[in-house]
């Protein structure tokens, strides 16, 4: 197992580690807040249905209240109004009666008076009684003769004391009064009944339930026998069970309870004047419907807070983990035989003491490595004369220059982008000891130059490279373009405060490969053009023209010229093209000719 091995293992490790425990620490406690709120949710809709199903519980109760009151008025009108004004010896009540019933009939069945042997003195609307009815033996008769003007409320039952039409009966809930009758100036005890139709009664309470969205609501006596059920026919059947027996002894409130397996919540009311009591039934089943759907919001909320927690902790560790993983690149860098590796000695102390350490052996090697290079400095003391000849060593100390001033700056990516350009550059100068070289080796080359003289200049240019594919495998004479790019640069646009440009051009025509290096600079004058060229003239001319002459003597150029002329014959070399204040373009010529290893030896033998 070598260095990188360990190192990989153990930041895999350490990264796991922190991740998955941090990770799932998070996620457990996400959970726990999540059943928290979710149990806490619970109660409040459990609170808030309660709530809610009391308020529309007293509306209904006030609903059925006012109902009850109404019959009660139409009970004391009859009696205070009609029979306490009349003598029942000689007056007759039948047109109070029928007044009263007219004006309420849709909820009024009958009106009835009897005396306390049971004599029907007056009756509206039908007053014909029917033969064999004993009034005497009817629990609402007797509930009311026992208490003077005490009404009593009775439950829903088939009246049937009058000849109506053949089949109509009517389920009516009796209210019953004792009252006190004038005969000829005696007092006699009466019973004044009042039958309301029951359908009023069972159509508010079924509108109540039908509004109802959270359970239902059922009236019973003050002795818990049902009045009314929104399921009577099941309770009929015996197909359902009602708590009524449970319920009618307990007061006003609301209760939790279990009945028959069902969690319920069960909310009484007393009605007014009567003693009922009026329950709504919420079974804890039906808002768990909506609970089940902001169970469902939880669990996803839930999943996207731990899948964010996840994402988070990878970061996180990402970011703990840097130091180790920037130790184990440096090392990475080393085995691929890389000297320079960009160490960063941070992170914990332990960390920063592996990558001080691995930076003085980095050291130590590249010192061994300059030892050896030292020792083959003669041999290749030819290649590097040519190298700088071609390479001005102030362009190499701008460059420098730059790296420094990037990093100084902080921009750390665009120093190693430059060190990078810079290898790159001085890769292909060296090119083993050749002097030619493949045309996409040059244009990499030139590339490479370019890019660094961009960050020196800071992009003050615009660059394009446009190489036709089919000259890449053409040889060349190395180092050729620069030359002419660094004079597109110093002579060419620098200064230009913008729109400053230069292309790079390949191509292949009549069979031949043409390299243009265009500039729109300031240009030079055609006589300075015509001698560029010549050491002897050019010289001359820079003489001449001292005072004010932007462009240089010409060596480079001059140099580029007669290595491709010496090489590849007269007919090849550089052209020139020149206007002042429109720019500049040389074009390198030479023939096409296929790369190949032993491409040298044979050119050299032409």
């Amino acid at each position: 197992m070598g260095l990188r091995d360990i190192f990989d293992n153990r930041s895999r490790s350490i990264r796991v580690t922190i991740a998955v425990s941090f990770s799932l620490v998070a996620s457990i406690s996400m959970i726990l807040l999540g059943t928290v709120l979710y149990r806490q949710f619970f109660q409040q809709e459990a609170i808030s249905t309660t709530e809610r199903e009391e308020q529309f519980l007293n509306q209904t109760r006030r609903a059925l209240e006012d109902y009850l009151h109404n019959m009660r008025r139409t009970s004391d009108a009859l009696y205070y109004i009609g029979i306490k004004n009349k003598d029942m010896t000689t007056d007759d009540i039948t047109d109070e009666m029928n007044l009263l019933y007219e004006s309420d009939k849709d909820n009024l069945v009958n009106i009835a008076l009897y005396s306390s042997d049971g004599e029907l003195i007056g009756s509206s609307p039908v007053s014909t009684q029917k033969k064999n009815i004993d009034v005497t033996a009817q629990s609402w008769f007797n509930s009311a003769i026992v208490g003077l003007e005490n009404l009593h409320f009775s439950v829903p039952h088939v009246q049937n004391l009058f000849d109506e039409a053949i089949g109509q009966y009517h389920w009516v809930i009796s209210v019953s009064r004792m009252v006190e009758l004038n005969r000829a100036g005696y007092p006699q005890k009466g019973v004044l009944l009042v039958d309301m139709n029951f359908d009023s009664v069972s159509q508010l309470l079924d509108k109540a339930n039908a509004d109802n969205m959270s359970g239902y609501i059922y009236l019973c006596d003050e002795k818990g026998d049902i009045i009314y059920h929104p399921r009577q026919k099941l309770l009929n059947a015996g197909l359902l069970m009602e708590d009524n027996a449970g319920m009618y002894s307990r007061s006003d409130g609301d209760y939790r309870y279990t009945f028959n397996g069902e969690e319920r919540i069960t909310i009484i009311k007393t009605v007014s004047y009567t003693g009922w009591k009026l329950i709504s039934v919420i079974p804890i089943s039906t808002f768990r419907v909506s609970l089940d759907k902001m169970q469902y919001v939880v669990v996803l909320m839930l999943s996207i807070a731990i899948l964010g927690i996840v994402l988070v902790n990878q970061l996180v560790t990402a970011r703990i983990t840097r130091p180790i993983m920037r130790l184990e690149d440096a090392v990475r860098d080393m085995e691929s035989g890389n000297l320079y590796p960009v160490i960063h000695q941070e992170g914990p102390r332990e960390v920063a003491h592996l990558s001080h350490t691995l930076s003085r052996s980095v050291m130590t090697i590249r010192q061994l490595m300059d030892d050896l290079v030292a020792e083959q400095e003669e041999k290749r003391k030819s290649e590097l004369d040519a190298l700088q000849s071609q390479i001005n060593p102030h362009f190499l100390y701008n460059a420098l220059d730059s790296v420094v001033w990037l990093i100084e700056g902080e921009r750390y990516q665009d120093a190693v982008y430059t060190v990078k350009e810079l290898a790159n550059l001085m890769r292909v100068s060296i090119s083993h000891g050749r002097n030619v070289i493949p045309v996409s080796d040059e244009i990499r080359h030139a590339k490479s130059y370019m890019n660094i003289q961009n960050i020196r200049y800071r992009n003050t240019f615009d660059v394009e490279f446009d190489i036709d594919e089919e000259i890449m495998s053409a040889c060349t004479v190395k180092l050729i373009v620069q030359p002419l790019l660094e004079n597109a640069i110093y002579y060419g646009v620098k200064g230009m405060e913008d729109d400053a440009e230069i292309r790079i051009r390949g191509y292949k025509k009549d069979g031949d490969v043409y390299i243009d290096v265009s500039d729109n600079g300031i240009g030079m004058p055609p006589e300075q053009v015509e001698v560029l060229l010549d050491p002897k003239r050019s010289e001359e001319y820079r003489k001449a023209h001292e005072t004010g002459m932007r462009h240089g003597n010409g060596v480079g150029l001059i140099n580029v010229d007669m290595r491709i002329r010496l090489l590849y014959g007269e007919n090849y070399g550089l052209l020139i093209e020149s206007e002042p204040d429109e720019g500049t373009t040389m074009s390198i010529h030479i023939p096409y000719i296929e790369y190949s290893d032993d491409i040298e030896q044979r050119l050299s033998k032409r």
